[in-house]
């Protein structure tokens, strides 16, 4: 495997100790997962125990020391996407990918997940490709989905139809930082 990314991501935060997380982040979109020999060189650069960047890459359910596709498409199964039919959508995605949750494809192209919540419960049942959102998502509509990035090259956009939706925080009365 071409390491040759991972000292430029490195260099990018000055080997600094406390960008560590950003770095294995940076690692991760650039590679799709952690490789060992990854992990290896920036313990190296930063000059820290591997046992230390392990811990935070094993740590984070966000980091993969596998590989992972080129689509990481994520099914959400919280409460609200479960009651509107999250596990039929997954059992579709399974059926059309040819792969079981957890599981990534041959080709290395999709990385299939069961998620408990993505936090856009008024959108159920969610579906995010890439961490593009794919809300009120049905049978038909999740084999659309597989069928459209079978096609295409490139990541997949979210519809703009199904932003994600933001709740407002009302702030009042908690002070600024440093008064």
């Amino acid at each position: 495997m071409n390491l040759d990314k991972v000292p430029e991501i490195i260099a990018r935060y000055g080997a600094d100790k406390t960008a560590s997380l950003a770095i294995l982040q940076d690692i991760q979109a650039e590679y799709h997962y952690l490789p060992r020999a990854a992990l290896e060189v920036v313990a190296r650069s930063l000059e820290v125990p591997l046992s230390h960047v392990y811990r935070m890459a094993t740590f984070f359910r966000s980091f993969s020391l596998n590989p992972r596709g080129e689509y990481v498409v994520k099914v959400c199964l919280g409460t609200a996407c479960h009651v509107r039919g999250g596990p039929a959508i997954l059992d579709t995605m399974e059926r059309e990918l040819g792969i079981k949750a957890g599981d990534t494809s041959e080709d290395n192209k999709y990385t299939l997940e069961a998620v408990r919540c993505v936090g856009a419960c008024a959108l159920g049942p969610v579906v995010l490709v890439n961490e593009h959102p794919h809300g009120n998502m049905t049978r038909d509509e999740a084999t659309k989905l597989i069928k459209q990035l079978s096609s295409q090259e490139g990541a997949v956009q979210a519809p703009e139809e199904t932003p994600l939706p933001r709740a407002s925080v009302d702030l009042t009365g908690v002070p600024r930082p440093g008064k």
